[in-house]
């Protein structure tokens, strides 16, 4: 009796599931959905029933220079801050996966410490130490919070690559003769490709959406996030953000989804390699 009815109470517990999760990602998302849904409304308030379908508050930003400044803005911030923050998680993934360091889970932890502090106390923390340090407040400032914050969500996604393979390969790779610069190039890095690109984009998304850090750290040069704040104040100036902000949500839904399609491609080829790399260990061991 309890093996018959050990599936009924699986198949239960799955229904139930499904439903809290459609239910969760409902109360997440249907509010947001309201925003692309209001940027093609033909009137400044948002408020049903519409006045009319509009392409005006699009079209309007591709003539507004102030907010494709803004727009430059984070991007070059957030193209540097990925590369410097996946480059730092390569680092710091490699040294706690591959070396005996005394602390290890010490050190983690202190590099995971700003997922857990509030981001109101990094900026602010951050904005004395650089006036206090005679700093000016500008796109390098914003980059420096903005690397503090994403090295640990690069650092948590590499070390799952790092951990994910063989370290065997990089052995066999020494012993016929390469060094440990080369060794980590011609084997390594190809093999955490995928978790690299994965940290590339992640990293960028999230120093692109940022608000906090660059709202305490910026200078006369706002980013993006900091611009659209500033267009609240204005009501007129309201449809416009809200395009603005469909065409964000929008590109940031396709770069995660990109990043965890890498994800999930490199999770199916590390299992079948660590398949298809047992037979040649095994002969190894038998010769």
């Amino acid at each position: 009796m309890n093996a018959i009815a050990e599936p009924i109470r699986t198949k239960k517990r799955s229904k139930t599931l499904l439903v809290y999760a459609f239910f969760y990602l409902s109360f997440l998302y249907v509010p947001v959905l309201f925003l692309p849904l209001f940027s093609f409304n033909d009137s400044m308030y948002i408020s049903f029933p519409f006045r009319g379908f509009t392409l005006e508050w699009y079209r309007g930003m591709l003539v507004n220079q102030a907010m494709h400044s803004a727009l430059f803005n984070s991007l070059r911030v957030g193209l540097f801050v990925s590369v410097a923050s996946t480059v730092l998680g390569i680092f710091a993934a490699k040294a706690v996966t591959r070396y005996r360091i005394p602390g290890r889970k010490t050190v983690i932890g202190m590099i995971m410490l700003p997922l857990v502090i509030p981001e109101i106390i990094v900026a602010v923390a951050l904005l004395i130490f650089i006036l206090q340090a005679g700093g000016k407040l500008s796109l390098y400032s914003i980059a420096l919070g903005h690397i503090l914050l994403c090295v640990p969500f690069a650092t948590a996604v590499l070390i799952s690559r790092f951990e994910g393979f063989d370290q065997a390969m990089e052995e066999a790779s020494m012993d016929l003769g390469e060094n440990g610069w080369w060794t980590f190039w011609r084997v390594t890095f190809p093999i955490v490709l995928p978790g690299v690109i994965a940290s590339l984009l992640l990293c960028f998304t999230i120093s692109f959406d940022e608000f906090i850090i660059a709202f305490f750290l910026g200078g006369t040069d706002p980013t993006l996030p900091v611009y659209m704040w500033n267009q609240l104040r204005f009501p007129k100036l309201l449809p416009g953000v809200l395009a603005l902000g469909a065409c964000i949500f929008f590109v940031s839904f396709l770069v995660i989804g990109f990043a965890e399609w890498i994800r999930q491609r490199n999770d199916h080829l590390l299992s079948r390699t660590g398949v298809e790399t047992a037979i040649p260990s095994q002969i190894a061991g038998g010769e």
